[in-house]
């Protein structure tokens, strides 16, 4: 079996906790109305794509997304593309982090109680294997930090190489092929 042409990342639309920089694991939170707006926008360019599989993360955030944006007839739930489990740093800031660890980031420390960077990269090692089974293009809502390690791990950087990927709300990205090379064939693209 071929594998799949192209791989679109889709974050979730804006939520309170996004705009404010809480981090967001396992807390359902829902979509602000500007979020809702955010993920409508999606539609008409995502209207374009024909997709095989369209595999969204159990969050409601990503869930709404998916269905505004008009795939949700075609939707899969996959556990994997959860969010980042934050641990006891669900809810609160890098900032309040950082006045316990001055030098704290996701990437290199992790969350106690939680995931670090290790963990990801395993995490989206297996929703890559998944993903090359598929033919056609794949659509994945999901959240930023696990979307930003699963295109670093795709391109062999695993999951710390995301903190080099900056990743707004309801924006697109694409992971494909360069040859036989694993390449981001498009980065953070906002629909508007």
């Amino acid at each position: 079996m071929a594998p799949p042409t192209a791989i679109w990342l889709i974050r979730h639309g804006a939520t309170e906790w996004s705009r404010n920089g809480r981090h967001t694991g396992s807390s359902d939170i829902p979509l602000l109305p500007e979020g809702e707006q955010e993920a409508r926008q999606l539609a008409p360019m995502l209207a374009q794509q024909s997709f095989s599989r369209v595999w969204v993360s159990p969050l409601q955030r990503a869930k709404r997304t998916c269905e505004l944006a008009g795939l949700a007839s075609q939707a899969e739930t996959v556990d994997d593309l959860r969010e980042w489990d934050y641990g006891r740093y669900e809810g609160i800031t890098t900032a309040e982090i950082r006045q316990t660890v001055p030098d704290w980031t996701v990437w290199s420390h992790g969350c106690p109680g939680g995931e670090n960077a290790n963990d990801l990269t395993r995490r989206c090692g297996r929703l890559i294997e998944r993903l090359l089974s598929c033919d056609g293009q794949v659509a994945l809502f999901a959240h930023g930090h696990l979307l930003r390690s699963l295109a670093a791990t795709w391109i062999g950087q695993g999951a710390q190489g995301g903190s080099h990927l900056i990743l707004s709300t309801a924006t697109t990205s694409v992971l494909g092929f360069e040859r036989e090379n694993r390449a981001l064939m498009r980065w953070n693209a906002p629909c508007r």
